[in-house]
């Protein structure tokens, strides 16, 4: 459900009307019946409670099952709206843990997550700075380390996958190393050969200006890149660069008669990534997080706490993320029939 607070309630809402296949909401009733009533579909949408969550196969279409998750705040929907709430953030954390808890166990195929507010989540105690490290986390085995993870942003047109996330970029650029180079580029390759790639072709963008021209801007592409790529070669992945940051992300492009070059973009940190893939349109852009045990996706924005509650929020977005889930959901059901898995 995201961020109580935030627009996650009535975008899902909007996305329900015309949804095809089944969904089930993780979050609370009471909230996502407020957010039905703000946009004028309580004639269309009715809420149901579900005692399992095997119920959603029994509901009759315009009804909407939502599954309570455990630690969910009783006054939640006394969180002010369109504001920081503490009890907004335990309710977006019980949901998230609640989601992986039905996947990890096959109850779902996989998880479209609404958007949460990282002040409030922290408010709310978590140590984490927002959705990606948190389904790290909780994705991962009991008594072992968080499994790696990587971020894609990507629409029709582009998939662009980070080296780094979340972090100031001065330390993005401490944290461009060998290994997190090549962590990434294989993250990347299992990934889409998981969606039916069978050979992704991936580039990899250099940090500095022109790739840094041959050591005169800066030597991170001969010393840390470049041998990354030459190493994930020699594994037999398809990877290439260090192409020039200023042009790959246009070469790797899909548009209407001009193929892309290239599959995926990986890039060294979050602006360099993710510019090119939003300036491509926002509503278009969905979230993937890449390397986690099952699949998920999200929309390419915010809890947009302006726009709460007065029904103007875009579903277009969660409506991607949630096509491409299934997309991504079908494409790793078939890529585990061919190898018996």
């Amino acid at each position: 459900m995201g961020d109580a607070c935030g627009i996650g309630p009535e975008i899902i809402a909007k996305w329900w009307v015309s949804a095809s296949g089944p969904a089930v909401v993780v979050g609370c009733p009471q909230v996502m019946q407020r957010a039905i009533g703000w946009l004028g579909l309580s004639e269309q949408l009715e809420v149901v409670k579900l005692s399992a969550v095997a119920q959603h196969t029994s509901l009759a279409p315009g009804q909407m099952g939502v599954w309570v998750p455990p630690g969910l705040p009783v006054d939640l929907l006394d969180a002010p709206t369109g504001q920081v709430d503490v009890r907004a953030g335990r309710a977006a954390a019980a949901c998230i843990r609640e989601a992986v808890r039905l996947a990890q166990q096959g109850q779902v195929a996989g998880i479209v997550t609404a958007p949460l507010h990282k002040e409030a989540l922290a408010l709310a105690g978590e140590p984490y700075p927002g959705h990606t490290e948190l389904l790290q986390a909780e994705g991962s085995p009991a008594g072992q380390a968080p499994a790696p993870v990587r971020m894609m942003l990507a629409n029709d047109e582009l998939k662009t996958v980070l080296v780094t996330i979340h972090v100031a970029l001065r330390q993005a650029i401490e944290q461009v190393t060998h290994a997190s180079v090549l962590e990434t580029i294989r993250i990347t390759h299992a990934s889409a050969q998981l969606w039916g790639m069978t050979r992704p072709r991936i580039a990899v963008a250099g940090l500095n200006p022109h790739a840094g021209e041959g050591g005169l801007f800066g030597d991170e592409e001969l010393t840390i890149i470049g041998p990354a790529i030459a190493a994930a070669k020699a594994e037999g992945i398809d990877a290439s660069g260090p192409h020039a940051p200023d042009t790959v992300f246009m070469r790797a492009r899909h548009a209407p008669g001009h193929p892309g070059e290239f599959d995926v973009v990986i890039a060294m940190y979050h602006d360099q990534g993710l510019i090119p893939v939003k300036y491509l349109g926002l509503d278009q852009g969905v979230n993937v997080t890449l390397g986690l045990p099952f699949v998920r996706t999200s929309p390419d924005h915010g809890t947009a706490f302006d726009l709460a509650g007065t029904g103007r929020a875009d579903e277009a977005s969660f409506a991607q993320a949630a096509r491409m889930a299934r997309v991504l959901v079908a494409g790793r059901a078939v890529g585990q029939a061919g190898s018996g898995g």
